[in-house]
């Protein structure tokens, strides 16, 4: 397993109360001594000081802990401040930047001179809708695309796979430690993104106590789909309205993590994609959010079935990583 003492150090001073992203991106990542280490957190830290024989011994266990829990799951573990360790895009605040990542598989797919390009969408989506998202996967893996997704059912999934038909390499971005594949059905293919030179990462090494951490751990996936990707492509998806606006679903619980996803992107200025045609899909329920988010922002790629080679070639040729200003279509809805 590859990692570092300063990966090993940040892991160890994260698992002090009161210590979060923020404070380890304002403190560390430079490779400190466990002397300056601590030091730091008995400035910072709430409670009975720590100390360097303390702190070394917590962090001898975390690397046992690791090695023998993570072996054969788990490649390496990086931090801020290794050089292997990620660069985010778009503009975030300390404390949502990631700062640790399990990763297995090709860790450098994540690197900013890759381009990847994020495809999201609901977890029950129609045979069509299905079609007309591998059109479009199929058309960034020809064109040198990373696909980054989040292995959940529905349009993630068809998102992975069809990178993977492509002869392309795909990223997931997990809510669970490499150890306990969620959702646990798409296993199989998480060996399979794996297997042919894809990449699993997380920042959990631990599985969730309770239904909260769990729903919490889903919407820190869902930020990361925006920060490590150059555009975020929504497929197709519900909106939070969508059991009110239609009789027939009414009641439903219908929201998802495509929503937060792409809402995430739009407060990191990373440039955001729908899939939509009018004619189609203006009384389709699943492209309601699709709808919310092309009447909010003029600064948007509006990707249909007759358009999509001329848009993906116009997303995966964007010099500049802040949302196009596409003022096509701005009558949609007049």
């Amino acid at each position: 397993m590859k990692y570092t003492d300063n990966a090993l150090n940040i892991l160890t001073a994260k698992s002090y109360k009161g210590i979060g992203n923020a404070w380890i991106v304002k403190n560390l990542g430079n490779n400190e001594s466990v002397e300056s280490i601590v030091a730091l957190l008995n400035k910072s830290t709430k409670g009975q000081l720590t100390t360097v024989e303390e702190f070394v011994q917590l962090k001898s266990k975390f690397e046992s802990v690791i090695l023998n829990k993570m072996s054969g799951f788990c490649d390496g573990f990086v931090a801020l401040g290794d050089n292997d360790f990620p660069q985010h895009r778009g503009k975030v605040k300390d404390s949502e930047r990631p700062v640790f990542l399990y990763y297995k598989g090709n860790i450098e797919l994540l690197d900013t001179a890759n381009k990847n390009i994020s495809v999201i969408g609901l977890l029950n989506p129609t045979e069509e809708i299905e079609m007309r998202e591998q059109k479009l996967v199929a058309e960034f893996v020809r064109r040198g695309a990373t696909i980054v997704s989040g292995l959940a059912l529905g349009c993630d999934s068809v998102s992975h796979r069809e990178a993977l038909n492509s002869n392309g390499k795909t990223i997931a971005i997990l809510p669970s430690p490499l150890t306990s594949i969620l959702p646990a059905s798409n296993k199989g293919l998480a060996f399979q993104i794996v297997d042919e030179g894809g990449l699993l990462v997380t920042e959990y090494g631990n599985d969730f106590k309770s239904k909260m951490e769990l729903s919490t751990r889903y919407k820190e996936r869902d930020r990361l789909q925006a920060l490590f990707c150059d555009t975020i492509v929504l497929a197709a998806s519900y909106s939070q309205k969508s059991a009110e606006h239609w009789s027939h679903l009414y009641g439903q619980k219908l929201d998802s993590g495509a929503r937060l996803a792409m809402g995430y992107a739009k407060d990191y200025n990373i440039p955001r994609a729908v899939m939509y045609d009018r004619g189609v899909d203006e009384n389709n329920p699943m492209f309601d959010l699709c709808r919310e988010i092309i009447k909010e922002s003029h600064n948007l790629t509006i990707i249909g079935q007759d358009n999509y080679l001329d848009k993906v070639n116009a997303i995966l040729f964007q010099e500049v990583r802040s949302e196009r200003n596409v003022k096509e279509q701005t009558g949609l809805f007049d």
